[in-house]
Formats: C-alpha cells, structure tokens, sequence
C-alpha cells in the first residue's frame, strides 16, 4: 500500500498505516523499517490487534536505535512484545500499526518502506527448479576479537550478505552499530535491517510458512539470512552442536540439501556448507522461521546449476 504521511509529535516522526487484515488470523507478527541511507537514530512500533470482538490496548516493541520514547504497554491480555515479535493470542484478524522514529535531524525523506509480516500456516509444495547456488562471500565470526566472536553472528551473516551485494562493511563496525545497549544484544531482527538500509541495501523480515517460500528468495538471486535452534544431534554436520538462537545464511539447495554459510565455523573456509532439508526445515520452519531478506536493486549473478557432489 501506499506510504502515509509522516506527522510530528513532540519532535518525533510518527506514521500511522493505514489498518491491514492478514490472509488468516495471526499468531506471530513481525514489523522492520527498511529506510535506504541515512535512516533516524532510533524508532519503534507499536502495534494493536483485534481479535474476539475487540481490539487490544496499543502494545509497544523494543527501541532500535538511539532513541528515548515515552514508557508504553509492552503487553495486555492478547497482545504481546517479544523484543522484536509480536505474539497475538487470539491470533489477530486486523492489525494497526504506528511508526514511531527520532533522532537529531530525523525524517524519513530517502526512500523506504515498513514491513509486516504475519504468520500462518503454508502449503509447504516443493519448489519447481531443480536447484540453485549463489555466490555468498564467506565470513566467520570465530575469527572476531574474543570478546565477540560468540555473540555476533547476526552482524556477520548481514555483513556477508552486504558483500554479496556489493556494500562490503567489518563485522566488528556493523556489529557496534547492530548492538542494542539497553538489551545487551546484538541480534535483534529489525536492527539487521536498519543497518542494511543505511547502506543502500534494502530489506524486510519475514516469517517463513514453507520452503518454497525461502526457495522463491534463492531463485531470485536473494540470500535468506535464517533464525534456527537446535539441540545436539538435530542438525547433522552443524558448526555448532547445539544453540538456543543462532543465525545462518541460506545461499542455495539441490538434491534434498541446503547450501548454507554457517559463521560459528571456526575458519572462514569452513564456512560453506551443506546441510540437510528435512532437518533444515526443523530447526528452522517448525520453531522460529523467522528470515532477514536483503535485496538491491540489482541482484549479482547466480550459478543455476548446483555444483556436482
């Protein structure tokens, strides 16, 4: 839909869409800001649902940025923010949406967009080519400075991503700029876009229903950066035996596999890997299935051919 005018209140930029009904009630619910160039310091949504009749009070998502905004309701009795997800129970049959940004200098006068993405079950049919690869420069974050290695493998999987596109960065800068200081983290979803956006790349968030979903992305030259979780042995040949969150780039699939660049390799040149579907699509699909989509305008060439085994 079209974008709303922005307002003013109290110095902030406020943008108030225009209210949305998903396909199917919604359980989860996932907005990001993608704003190329120079975005404002901070911001946050704030978001209601209506769902059995009424609508929830307007609960508000975690600050990204740097950026004071007055204390709001971050949960009600159907409606809660999980730092960066919203989860309606019951699922949401309309949502409304509130953009709220700041910063010295703020506005939002390059081009952007604000996404939303909403959660429901897929048809999970198989993806019509036989396969694809791209061509994703290989990054780990086991060769940062010691005091990061083990928390940063949001900002490596975005900064492997940029280089793809052609926007190179240091893991260790889009890291400092990725890291919310009032969370403690530095893998918090809506910020990998906001960094993104700042240099030219844009993106959205998305809750997968299916692998078809993620294969569309790949065919169309886009690398999927995938939230997973797993206990010991349910990823055979992981970097890592077990996580409770850890992000990894999806850069291809043939022949039941997933070509992936998993940044918990010790080496940069064990990177590049080859992961199973089915087990792919159950530490990822089937729990958070949550994915950064970066794109450009234009995407880099991609090998339609998978190398052989």
């Amino acid at each position: 839909m079209a974008a709303p005018a922005v307002a003013t209140d109290g110095g902030h930029l406020v943008v108030t869409l225009s209210e949305w009904r998903p396909r199917q009630p919604a359980h989860r619910l996932v907005p990001a800001l993608s704003a190329l160039g120079e975005s404002p310091l901070g911001f946050r949504f704030e978001l209601s649902a209506f769902a059995a009749g009424s609508w929830s009070p307007q609960v508000v998502g975690a600050t990204i940025g740097q950026a004071r905004f007055a204390h709001g309701v971050t949960r009600s009795e159907t409606l809660v923010c999980e730092i960066d997800e919203f989860i309606a129970n019951p699922p949401a049959e309309r949502v409304r949406v509130v953009l709220r940004a700041s910063g010295p200098g703020a506005s939002l006068a390059a081009p952007w967009c604000v996404s939303l993405s909403a959660w429901s079950p897929g048809t999970d049919e198989r993806p019509a080519n036989d396969g694809v690869r791209l061509v994703v420069p290989a990054f780990s974050q086991m060769e940062e400075d010691g005091a990061l290695r083990h928390r940063v493998c949001s900002p490596t999987c975005v900064a492997m991503v940029l280089a793809y596109y052609g926007a190179p960065v240091a893991v260790a800068d889009i890291a400092q700029e990725m890291f919310q200081p009032e969370l403690d983290l530095y893998g918090v979803w809506p910020a990998a876009i906001r960094a993104a956006g700042r240099r030219g790349i844009g993106g959205y968030l998305l809750r997968f229903p299916d692998w078809a979903a993620a294969a569309w992305c790949l065919e169309r030259g886009m690398p999927v950066i995938a939230s997973v979780r797993y206990d010991a042995g349910e990823l055979t040949g992981a970097a890592i035996v077990q996580t409770s969150g850890h992000l990894l780039v999806l850069t291809g699939y043939a022949d039941g596999e997933v070509f992936v660049n998993d940044p918990a390799a010790p080496r940069a040149e064990e990177v590049a890997r080859r992961y199973r579907l089915d087990e792919l699509r159950r530490v990822w699909l089937a729990r958070s299935g949550v994915g950064y989509v970066l794109f450009a305008r234009t995407s880099p060439a991609r090998d339609p051919t998978p190398p052989a085994r």
